[in-house]
């Protein structure tokens, strides 16, 4: 019996990996990683096709909204949830790592006080404050990066899903959170820095974060933690938990009908998404050097399930390729012609919803029926029933 059922559990683990989707998303990631990695330490700066700490740095970046936009899409795509605060839990995840990255300054801040952040100090904190207590050692903080989020959205969901909150008035709900987090976080007396957020990082882990072999680290880092978040995802999405919540995104009146305590359901889904989003959001703040309230804001939440909706929801991979392209138009945008960027990104969202309503992996998906249809109608041997029914 014990080794049916760990045959049983093995199998829901790797399926994932016998999905041809899954092997060409691993592959073209792997690919890429490798890619970068090369032109970036073999090529000579010289080379036009040299990758500068930079970029490598924006590439990292990308890929952790990426990780995030998958976070939303399992909730949104297999569940049925619209979630406009997950900017929430990518923040407090990013603040759990920018505390831990604060307290490795110690005495190299300006102020040289070897426990207090320099903000703390600017605004004469006699002590450190309980909840930055164990945040100087990394795996305290690494586990909070995962808990926190986790937490909040534990208690957010079960008094939701407890209570039946669906539809509009659950996205109503998750943007209130979110945003009064964001007015919390704006507060000096919260201990996080208020407007100003944690900044100035030093080191993580004992290498320095300016360095470029530190940067080509975390690019990786975050590279190999997209793929396993999306493996588990898909684990998800294939076991019996994501035909429930399949069930339940249609019917889920249904699916209570049937038995299913359908509240379970929505509330482990929603707690492994937000642990995504917030592990997403720790390998953010070192790259970017920075964490502040402003990831708490609403329009953030908003943007991030533009990705998924122009990418393609409930693919997943729709999700990554989305957050990739969004943000890399945002950073030409911005760059060239700063103030119609949101102009841009809705002229963007309607043209997606009026000629991709399914967004770019529908396109693939169309693409690929017309291929087998046309493969189909020339084939002579084809049964004509069959042809009938592709038409």
């Amino acid at each position: 019996m014990s080794l049916t059922t760990e045959s049983s559990t093995n199998f829901w683990l790797t399926r994932p990996f016998s999905e041809r989707s899954t092997q060409i998303f691993l592959g073209v990631l792997l690919a890429a990683l490798a890619l970068v990695t090369i032109l970036h330490v073999v090529v000579p700066p010289s080379n036009p096709l040299h990758v500068g700490a930079y970029t490598v740095n924006l590439f990292g970046k990308y890929l952790s909204y990426a990780l995030l936009a998958v976070a939303v899409d399992l909730v949104w795509g297999y569940l049925g949830i619209l979630s406009l605060g997950h900017g929430a839990f990518f923040a407090i995840g990013g603040y759990a790592m920018g505390m831990y990255l604060m307290r490795q300054i110690g005495e190299r801040g300006t102020y040289g006080h070897p426990v207090l952040p320099d903000f703390m100090v600017f605004l004469n904190w006699d002590s450190l404050p309980w909840y930055w207590l164990g945040f100087d050692m990394a795996w305290f903080a690494f586990a909070m990066v995962l808990i926190a989020p986790g937490l909040l959205a534990l208690v957010f969901g079960f008094l939701a899903f407890r209570s039946r909150v669906t539809g509009v008035y659950l996205s109503i709900i998750t943007q209130a959170l979110t945003f009064a987090l964001m007015l919390a976080f704006f507060r000096n007396e919260m201990g996080f820095g208020g407007n100003n957020g944690l900044t100035d990082f030093r080191e993580l882990l004992g290498y320095n974060l300016r360095s470029n072999d530190t940067r080509l680290g975390l690019f990786l880092a975050t590279g190999v933690a997209l793929g396993l978040g999306y493996i588990l995802c898909r684990a998800i999405v294939t076991s019996k938990l994501g035909r429930v919540s399949i069930a339940t995104r249609d019917a889920e009146a249904r699916t209570r009908f049937l038995g299913y305590r359908v509240e379970r359901f929505q509330l482990f889904v929603f707690v492994v998404s937000a642990m995504l989003a917030g592990l997403a959001g720790a390998l953010y703040v070192p790259q970017v050097g920075i964490i502040n309230p402003s990831e708490f804001s609403p329009i953030f939440s908003i943007e991030i399930v533009l990705w998924v909706a122009l990418g393609g929801r409930a693919t997943l991979y729709g999700a990554v390729i989305g957050a990739i392209l969004v943000n890399y138009a945002k950073t030409i945008f911005t760059g060239v012609m700063p103030d119609a960027w949101l102009f841009a990104l809705g002229a963007m969202f309607v043209l997606v919803t009026v000629f991709l309503p399914k967004g770019v992996a529908g396109l693939f998906h169309y693409l690929k029926r017309r291929k087998r249809d046309d493969t189909a109608n020339n084939d002579p041997n084809a049964d004509p029933t069959s042809k009938e029914a592709s038409a």
